[in-house]
């Protein structure tokens, strides 16, 4: 892994980065990332390994796991970024990680896709990538749309969406979860009275929480995953009716010809 931060970098996308971090720094986007971290902290405990990569526009640390050796943040030159780079040109070799966590990167994003195809680079063969990002059917995806700051420039993509491109990537998704189900509402006093919404979406798993949580293995060469074919109803078979044939020889006529 290289150091070695960047020369320069597109000023609208560290623009979009440091709009991205005020506004996740705010009352709205601090409550959205504690409940991410909560959800993380759970799920990051399965996970082993050298490397886990956190990548994303907040200036939280990088997430740890206890079974990983060492956990690094990379992205944008801001504080708290260990590794500086663009989002499309990630100094790390092939198969350096073990766990990828993309932590509302695509979401700000100026190429989604080529992000996404620079994390799946990164991760070894039957590591994993795990994906956050804003749910658009919830009530923050209906905030994204009229929101003037920074949340109105986030892309929201559909985590059904994001699940077909880690397909198409080599990955085979097991697990999508939701939370945050608490509206985005800047009082703290109504995010207090409201806060028993996160208990019962936790509890269900409704889709109609604030942010999804995508985790995804990456195949070993040779995979695919299973795919059941849905099997069609066979008709019915009806026994059909046989005629007799008879097997013995035709009795000679007793009269010789003429």
């Amino acid at each position: 892994m290289s150091e070695h931060p960047f020369a320069q970098a597109d000023a609208d996308w560290l623009k979009l980065i440091g709009d991205a971090r005020d506004w996740f720094n705010g009352p709205v986007g601090s409550m959205l990332l504690g409940a991410e971290q909560r959800m993380l902290d759970e799920e990051l405990q399965r996970f082993f390994g050298g490397y886990l990569v956190h990548y994303g526009p907040s200036a939280e640390p990088a997430a740890n796991a206890d079974k990983i050796q060492r956990s690094v943040r990379l992205g944008a030159p801001f504080s708290g970024v260990e590794i500086a780079c663009e989002e499309q040109a990630w100094p790390l070799t092939e198969y350096a990680a073990d766990v990828v966590l993309l932590q509302h990167g695509l979401d700000f994003s100026l190429s989604p896709h080529g992000l996404l195809r620079e994390a799946a680079h990164s991760v070894r063969p039957g590591g994993h990538m795990l994906i956050i990002g804003i749910n658009p059917i919830s009530a923050w995806g209906a905030r994204h749309v009229f929101a003037r700051d920074a949340l109105g420039r986030a892309r929201c993509f559909a985590p059904s969406r994001v699940s077909d491109w880690l397909h198409l990537l080599g990955f085979a998704l097991e697990k999508r979860r939701f939370g945050c189900y608490r509206p985005p509402l800047a009082s703290s006093g109504w995010q207090s009275r409201l806060a028993s919404l996160d208990s019962w979406g936790d509890t269900w798993q409704s889709p109609g929480g604030g942010f999804y949580l995508l985790v995804a293995r990456k195949l070993v060469s040779g995979m695919r995953p299973i795919r059941h074919s849905r099997r069609e109803p066979r008709g019915v078979l009806v026994p059909m009716p046989v005629a007799n044939v008879s097997r013995c020889e035709p009795e000679q006529s007793k009269n010789p010809p003429d």
